[in-house]
């Protein structure tokens, strides 16, 4: 990954759901496996991941080789001012040189960098932009969220089956919903509501009020029988539950959780659960709308694949420059 490489946008829309325009190349080739990065730039933390690419008679394997999440925490400032601060701006320009030498370190071939709500609302998202693609040559792509949950939709088809599904993913500004029918979308929206928005009351009862008729309606028209939960407040929750890869969490025991969360002081949080600093305190928002959303679409379980936009943006690299298309089998 060459520093001082610059990007050339495409002219093609995000609507068309091609998302070859946030993807930048790098021309060595000569690496071993074909390794991939994305870097997520969240309205909590800012996540980067380099993967390998292996090939085994055709079934594609990626194979995390580096994950760093460092908690920038970009929608405080923005749900509550409008802007990003001076002091968080610094400290992202020094995060994302740090993963710009990672990437380099590690010979990535292809990276591709989004952001999502808290960029999507910072009066100031520009300037910033403007000041990485100069003093570091990296292009940072402001996603809609239903980009975003485009991009989450490439890794969770393979953990369909035959059921209705409500899809929930919760993040620190916003959450997308989807409906799929025998593996295929039939609905989609994303809301400006998320687990810091929600934690700040920087949302309204008219917003609550929306979603609710967004499930309720299509959950009459396309009957749920279960949800898919996908953020890293979910995946928390179901590994405090001591829940079993692969099966699912039932709505009784999200809230049993969530209450035992709820009621222990933040340091116990911290001490006794292990949770970051950063994840105890918006857990339990973001677990109140889980619980909504599944209580609106009367479904009672959920599985928790523990893949999420990171993952998304991976497969997204693989198809725009393999379209041979293998099968890709893992994210892991």
């Amino acid at each position: 990954m060459h520093s001082g490489e610059r990007w050339v946008p495409s002219a093609v829309p995000a609507s068309q759901k091609d998302f070859s325009a946030y993807i930048y190349p790098n021309d060595n080739q000569n690496s071993k496996h074909l390794k991939l990065a994305a870097i997520d730039i969240g309205s909590n933390a800012v996540r980067c991941q380099i993967s390998s690419v292996l090939n085994q008679n055709g079934h594609v394997f990626f194979k995390k080789v580096e994950y760093v999440r460092y908690a920038i925490r970009f929608g405080e400032d923005v749900f509550n001012t409008g802007y990003i601060s001076d002091v968080k701006i610094e400290k992202f320009i020094k995060l994302l040189h740090a993963f710009q030498l990672l990437l380099d370190v590690h010979d990535v071939d292809h990276y591709m960098i989004c952001a999502t709500s808290a960029m999507r609302s910072s009066l100031n998202a520009p300037e910033i932009i403007e000041r990485v693609r100069q003093q570091l040559g990296m292009e940072i792509q402001v996603i809609e969220g239903e980009t975003e949950a485009e991009l989450i939709n490439k890794v969770i088809y393979k953990y369909l089956d035959e059921r209705n599904y409500l899809h929930i993913d919760v993040g620190g500004g916003s959450t997308e919903f989807n409906i799929y029918v025998n593996r295929e979308k039939m609905a989609s929206q994303s809301f400006e509501q998320g687990s810091i928005r929600h934690m700040h009351n920087r949302d309204s009862s008219q917003l609550w009020n929306s979603m609710r008729e967004w499930i309720e309606t299509n959950s009459k028209k396309y009957h749920p029988s279960r949800a898919i939960g996908t953020g890293g407040n979910i995946n928390k929750i179901f590994e405090i539950a001591g829940k079993v890869s692969g099966k699912p969490i039932f709505r009784k025991q999200i809230e049993e959780v969530a209450a035992r969360i709820s009621a222990m002081p933040m340091q116990d949080r911290i001490t006794e659960l292990l949770l970051n600093p950063d994840r105890a305190d918006v857990i339990i928002p973001a677990s109140e709308i889980y619980l909504s959303a599944m209580k609106w679409a009367k479904v009672e379980s959920m599985i928790v694949p523990s893949v999420g936009l990171k993952d998304g943006m991976l497969h997204s690299l693989y198809e725009r420059y393999h379209p041979e298309r293998f099968v890709i089998s893992s994210i892991s």
